[in-house]
């Protein structure tokens, strides 16, 4: 009779290609990084052209795919981890596009009437109605005349 870690792990390696379950895994084993593959930074990527950002993004893409059949197939540990970092660079180089283009987006629209919606500030629907400060400034004829005709009064204190 196997004690219970004994016969977990019995049957673990009984499965060929089924990782061990994540509850069983050591904790800084599983996002260790290869030598080969280091991890893509934001501010390196902020440089390129758009071309240059969507043909990384494919071969981004491609990596993971052949990861992800790695690990159905069986592949090593270290490529196992690896998907984990793939994911991210995808993650950080989609980032960098979208805001690249939110940004272009941004310059041609300044100094226009009218902007796109996301463009706008966002603020409350309440202080997007409200009147703006040249609005709020502004004085009827009336009130002007009146303004005009009756000043505030100015008074001198006797010492």
């Amino acid at each position: 009779m196997l004690s219970p870690g004994r016969a977990f792990v019995a049957e673990c390696e009984a499965r060929p290609f089924r990782a061990w379950p994540r509850h069983r895994r050591a904790g800084g084993l599983t996002h260790t990084l290869s030598r080969a593959q280091a991890k893509i930074k934001a501010r390196d990527l902020r440089g390129k052209k758009k071309e240059e950002l969507l043909k990384q993004l494919d071969d981004l893409k491609v990596e993971l795919s052949q990861l992800r059949v790695a690990k159905v197939t069986g592949g090593a540990a270290s490529k196992l981890s690896k998907i984990r970092v793939v994911r991210k660079s995808i993650a950080r180089v989609l980032t960098v596009i979208n805001q690249t283009q939110k940004e272009n987006l941004r310059k041609f629209y300044k100094g226009k009437k009218y902007k796109p919606l996301d463009l706008r500030p966002k603020k409350t629907r309440a202080m997007r109605r409200r009147l703006n400060k040249h609005e709020e400034n502004l004085k009827t004829k009336k009130q002007q005349r009146k303004e005009r005709l009756y000043p505030m009064r100015k008074y001198a204190v006797k010492a």
